[in-house]
């Protein structure tokens, strides 16, 4: 089986998201390079311009993850990537409602009632590829359960001040040793595995 991963684009102090969710300075990375990059999702293209080491770090993670663990607030604010997450990657939804009405049958997204089943879940659909957890309330759980093995982060240089912390209920210090620092354009690239 696979790692379990994470990975977001974080300020410096800490936010994955402003106020009102607002992602426009932890996303302006993803415009600000000289490299076209397209990201495909079910409904429609996303055109990126960033570094060629972005690139080279954007097609290593479609690549190596096989899956991906959301919670339903970000599958229905994303309203579910259109059926196709940008890594291409069969999506397991952390819900206690059954799906929205607006999910199409052909989707590759399943649901589960509990942390421990999406995982499971996840593992299963990802073989010997990496789980990657989309979502912070389900990061902050299963770093708290001991499950994940490796965090990503796209550091860009902005102070948000308020919005959705990437890491914000630990129950206790989590050690991490750095595996890999890739500074690029507007962002860098840090990779952590967790000591266990």
């Amino acid at each position: 089986m696979g790692q379990i991963t994470t990975g977001f684009s974080m300020s410096l102090d800490g936010y994955v998201a402003g106020p009102d969710d607002d992602v426009s300075l932890v996303f302006k990375w993803m415009t600000s390079g000289d490299t076209n990059l397209t990201a495909s999702k079910g409904d429609g293209d996303i055109e990126l311009k960033v570094s060629e080491k972005s690139v080279e770090v954007f097609e290593e993670a479609i690549e190596q993850i096989g899956a991906l663990v959301a919670g339903r607030r970000l599958f229905e604010m994303t309203h579910g990537w259109g059926g196709k997450h940008p890594v291409n990657a069969p999506v397991v939804v952390v819900t206690h409602r059954p799906a929205p009405e607006w999910v199409k049958a052909d989707w590759p997204v399943t649901f589960a009632n509990s942390i421990e089943s999406a995982i499971e879940q996840a593992k299963a659909i990802a073989g010997d590829k990496k789980v990657a957890i989309a979502s912070t309330t389900i990061l902050h759980q299963c770093l708290r359960a001991g499950l994940v093995d490796e965090i990503h982060v796209d550091l860009v240089p902005y102070l948000l001040g308020a919005g959705v912390r990437m890491f914000d209920t630990l129950d206790a210090p989590i050690e991490l040793k750095s595996t890999s620092i890739i500074p690029s354009t507007g962002v860098t690239h840090l990779t952590f595995r967790i000591v266990k």
